[in-house]
Formats: C-alpha cells, sequence, structure tokens
C-alpha cells in the first residue's frame, strides 16, 4: 500500500453515525463491485456491512502541534435527501474513516475512529464536512482541585 508504484487501490469508507440515525450512513470512495440490480447500486462490501459508491474528495487528518487533527470531506452529486437528514440533525454526528484495499476490503489498513462533524457547507452539488477530535488542550487538568473543602485529609 505504501509503494511507490503498486497495483492495490485503496478504498476510503466513511460510517456516519448518529442516535438519530436509524442505521448509520456507510459510503465508500470507491464502486468495487456492483451491490444490487435493482436498484443499480455500486459500492464495496466490508466485514458484512454494505458501503455505498459517492464520489467523494478526503483530506485526511492532519498533525499540527498546535491544535488537534481535522479532517476535510467533500462529497459530490449529493441529493436533496442527504441534505435535509444532515440538516435535521441538531447535534454533531460522528464519522469513522477507514481505508481497505480493494483486494481485501475486509482487512481495515489505516483506521480513524472517532471524529465528529464540526461544521457542514453545501452548494449545488457538493457538502463539504469539516471534521475535528475533541481538543483535550482546552480541558482542565486534572479536573479537580485540591483544596481543603474537598481534600480535608491532605492538609
Amino acid at each position: 500500500m505504501f509503494g511507490q508504484q503498486t497495483g492495490e487501490v485503496p478504498v476510503v469508507l466513511l460510517t456516519i453515525s448518529h442516535p438519530m440515525l436509524s442505521a448509520p450512513i456507510r459510503l465508500s470512495g470507491d464502486p468495487t463491485a456492483r451491490l444490487s440490480e435493482q436498484p443499480l447500486r455500486y459500492g464495496t462490501a466490508s466485514r458484512g456491512a454494505l458501503y455505498d459508491f459517492l464520489p467523494f474528495a478526503i483530506s485526511l487528518p492532519d498533525d499540527v502541534s498546535e491544535r488537534a487533527p481535522v479532517a476535510q470531506i467533500v462529497l459530490d452529486n449529493v441529493d436533496r435527501t442527504l441534505v435535509s437528514m444532515v440538516r435535521s440533525i441538531p447535534t454533531p454526528s460522528t464519522v469513522r474513516i477507514e481505508i481497505v484495499l480493494a483486494s481485501s476490503p475486509d482487512a481495515v489498513e489505516i483506521d480513524f475512529p472517532a471524529f465528529q462533524v464540526q461544521g457542514v457547507t453545501f452548494d449545488a452539488s457538493s457538502m463539504t464536512l469539516q471534521l475535528g477530535l475533541d481538543d483535550l488542550t482546552d480541558k482542565p487538568f486534572p479536573a479537580g482541585n485540591f483544596d481543603p473543602s474537598g481534600f480535608p485529609g491532605l492538609f
């Protein structure tokens, strides 16, 4: 997978989940196989789950020391049902990014499990999701204070 030239095709799988969704939305960036005849659907079957093909571009998480990693996904050819579903969800969804090989879709090569949707923008032909992690640098550590009222045995 990391060779300069290879016959392997990396496939990006997205799993978008939220408590308000009846089932997670599973998307594949590659039409690896025909999933059904009626309706005609292409996508990727991985570990018993079907990921529907939808063209998208992804910028994988970066590594900047001043902030938590961020990623961006641009979904092309978005239909109105997906747009209305995203607009109806009041709290951030969770997005899992997995990279598999087309020749072995059941073996996950790279896994980014817990991104939160931090922003969504739309235009006539695409939807852009800004993803980020919970920034732990903004949270106090330790969470409690060691003072006489909370820990009298220390004083």
